[in-house]
């Protein structure tokens, strides 16, 4: 039955518009402009660069930009929570994948390497582009790009001469019923010839997320809610789930604003101002939530407080400029505030650990254009502040007292400072080539102010590091219908404040065990990767047949890993009344990750367009002359898909899937969260999915469609929540 369904959906020949596909039929994706630090046409770039542009965005009517990606097959997410996602490029994540927005770094002095949901602030409806760099992205967007990046672009204000009327907007509206998602997006755009703004504001409200109630025949069930905590009363009590299939505890509620004014002056500059506030409610750390002790659930409580982002960037534009120069000013500022709440099964002591982060930050982009070749060049600074601050109420007297705080209490702040070049010339009709570099110095300093809690050795931290990276490819077209590409590229990530700093407690002392402390280490480098790429074009002379395949072999040097240390001379601490051995983060890490992804793309008639990608990719630590896992390493995965486009209809069928990841392949750091798969590892999985688009009246369009068709049960690699199961969603997109 399961087949005949999966025949019937995904491979009639009415199917779908594949929005992660390229159109090898236009250079539509080749001319969209998804960072100023690249030429236009990036398809003649010698790395590995994906984009996922606005209309792709639109059809394909995620929930969240994490959705969004993770649905892609570009690259791999990872999820602790509903309200969450942290994406994986080429076994990098966290703070060694670096994500920007509008050109401004998200990566902040307390980014961590374990696994981030800063990604959903960001909106989906108001993105223009995304672009997915694959490996080392130093030279071009500084620290933090070792494994790749993600450049997020936003809508811009529309002059009148680009939108063709003084008001134009829309709105978007969606409802799911997996989660009883209630969702809608609004814009509005006010435009003249020389004054343009645009506002906009979307709101989210997902309910529980239900997962799939079919076993997964790679697998048994797994990870059903039978139990959850309830405080009534001020007494902690343990509920039967009325239904397993749905995970109490992980809805969560979201709103986004975005505003930008732009103005051009007669003189031919143009002025811009760009303001993004997101916030949450509460999101409950859902993975831990489940976690078990010998007498029933550990955690009573256990939640993100809002996540809130603040953005506003004033831009400065003019071609020709300087040195006959284009040139992109941005000052900007960004605070961040995220917290963390918790408290154990019948203990009234809830502990919040609240820090707010500032970010100031200058660059100068400029970009010449000779008669073969284009100069990329400029200037950046960041200059970040952390507070950081922690205390535990009891939740039934109201007694407030002081616990120790996740990072230093007194003055934190970090300061990069980095120049770039980047050239790009066509060398003939066949061969592009480029060449960049970058050299920087960062610096951090922090203090204690108030050692009590936790007393240490010193009260301040503070160390500087000279970074640098380059690369070097070729892009080299043999004939019309074969290129060959090969490019050479480094990476650094200077450690941060969570890196150097933390005080943290991974493992909690018993009587009968020992817990584990880790403390701050000043004499932390920078890591360092360095990647070689070698990639084939082959397509047909129509280019409606194309096959693109890059294998890449990646070395990582100094990486830093946490590790035995001495606090005080000695490995053992006593450490909130129990024993605990210490531990630091330290550069010992030698390691390497290889792998390849192949995207093809066909017309197998006029308007039903074939796609398909494959990734894989094989990570290990080398020490003292043998192997291990190394973390964060994702199984095989990829994204099948047929798509049909004609006239006011789009649809699209596809399948998404993900392969085995034994547990023996687990890295022993417990980043990849053993903890929360099944004792063999995650099974392999696929889901089957079918969208439809259609243009009821003018502006107006009709999105509907089924996620996960079979309604299976399954688990991301590395993620401490189910998968959603099937979902139907259906909404309405309006523009004027």
């Amino acid at each position: 039955m399961k087949k005949i369904i999966f025949y019937a959906v995904v491979l009639l020949p009415f199917l779908g518009f594949s929005q992660t596909a390229k159109d090898t039929a236009t250079t539509e994706l080749s001319e969209v402009v998804i960072s100023n630090k690249v030429p236009k046409k990036y398809t003649q770039l010698p790395n590995q660069v994906e984009v996922i542009t606005a209309k792709q965005i639109d059809f394909q009517n995620f929930q969240s930009t994490a959705e969004m990606l993770s649905n892609s097959g570009a690259l791999f997410v990872q999820k602790s929570q509903q309200g969450g996602g942290s994406p994986v490029i080429r076994g990098f994540e966290a703070s060694r994948v670096l994500i920007t927005v509008d050109g401004v770094r998200m990566n902040n002095l307390i980014f961590r390497a374990g696994h981030l949901q800063n990604v959903i602030t960001v909106d989906e409806n108001m993105l223009e582009n995304v672009g997915v760099f694959y490996g080392p992205s130093s030279t071009l967007f500084g620290s933090d790009a070792l494994g790749g990046a993600v450049a997020m672009t936003t809508k811009n204000a529309k002059f009148l001469d680009q939108a063709h009327n003084k008001f134009t907007g829309g709105v978007n509206t969606r409802y799911s019923s997996v989660n009883e998602e209630k969702s809608v997006a609004l814009n509005l755009n006010y435009a003249t010839s020389k004054f343009a703004s645009l506002t906009f504001f979307s709101f989210n409200d997902f309910g529980d997320l239900k997962m799939g109630k079919e076993r997964n025949h790679n697998g048994d069930y797994f990870g059903e809610r039978p139990n959850y905590v309830s405080t009534v009363g001020g007494v902690d009590q343990l509920n039967v789930n009325d239904d397993k299939y749905t995970q109490v505890g992980s809805a969560y509620k979201q709103y986004n604003f975005m505003q930008k004014f732009a103005y051009k002056t007669n003189s031919g500059y143009v002025h811009g101002l760009n303001l993004q506030y997101s916030t949450t409610s509460n999101i409950n750390r859902y993975d831990r939530l489940t976690e078990t002790t010998s007498s029933g659930l550990k955690f009573a409580q256990w939640y993100y407080g809002p996540q809130d982002r603040l953005l506003a960037v004033y831009s400065l534009q003019k071609g020709k400029a300087f040195l006959n120069s284009d040139l992109k000013v941005n000052v900007a500022y960004q605070n961040v505030k995220e917290s963390r709440h918790n408290r154990r099964f019948g203990n009234y002591n809830l502990q919040h650990n609240e820090e707010n982060v500032d970010m100031f930050s200058v660059s100068l982009d400029l970009n010449k254009k000779f008669t073969k070749g284009e100069l990329f060049y400029g200037f950046e600074s960041y200059y970040e502040t952390l507070k950081s601050t922690a205390y535990a109420n009891n939740i039934n007297t109201g007694v407030v007292t002081d616990i120790n705080t996740r990072y230093p209490n007194g003055d934190n702040n970090m300061m990069r400072n980095d120049l770039y070049v980047s050239y790009n010339e066509k060398i003939s009709d066949k061969t592009f080539w480029n060449v960049g570099a970058r050299a920087g110095y960062t610096s951090l300093k922090s203090t204690i102010a108030d050692n009590s809690v936790f007393s240490l050795p010193f009260n301040s931290i503070s160390q500087g590091n000279f970074t640098y990276s380059g690369t070097l490819g070729i892009t080299h077209n043999t004939s019309k219908n074969f290129a060959l590409k090969g490019n050479i590229a480094t990476g650094f990530r200077a450690p941060n404040i969570d890196d150097l700093a933390k005080v943290f407690e991974s493992k909690a002392g018993s009587s009968s065990s020992l817990g584990i402390l880790i403390v701050p280490n000043e004499d932390l480098k920078p890591e360092k990767t360095i990647t070689g790429d070698l990639g084939i074009v082959i397509q047909s002379d129509s280019k409606r047949i194309k096959l693109e395949s890059t294998y890449f072999y990646t070395r990582m040097y100094d990486a830093i890993v946490t590790d035995d240390f001495t606090y005080n001379g000695q490995s053992i601490v006593n450490y909130n009344g129990f024993d605990a051995q210490v531990k630091a983060n330290q550069n010992k890490g030698k390691a390497f990750v290889t792998g390849f992804s192949t995207n093809v793309s066909a017309y197998i008639i006029s308007d039903l367009l074939f796609s398909a990608n494959f990734n894989y990719t094989l990570g290990r630590v080398v020490e003292d002359g043998s192997q291990r896992p190394l973390d964060h390493i994702a199984p095989y995965f990829g994204k099948v898909g047929l798509a049909y486009t004609y006239n006011k209809l789009n649809l699209e069928g596809y399948m998404l899937y993900n392969g085995k990841k034994d547990s023996k392949d687990y890295s022993t750091s417990g980043e990849d969260n053993a903890q929360y798969a099944p004792a063999n590892g995650m099974p392999a999985w696929e889901t089957y999915n079918f969208k439809a688009g259609f243009q009821v009246l003018k502006g107006g369009t009709l999105f509907a469609g089924v996620e996960n068709i079979l309604d299976t049960q399954y688990r991301v690699f590395a993620s401490g929540i189910n998968a959603p199961g099937r979902n139907i969603y259906g909404g309405i997109k309006y523009t004027f």
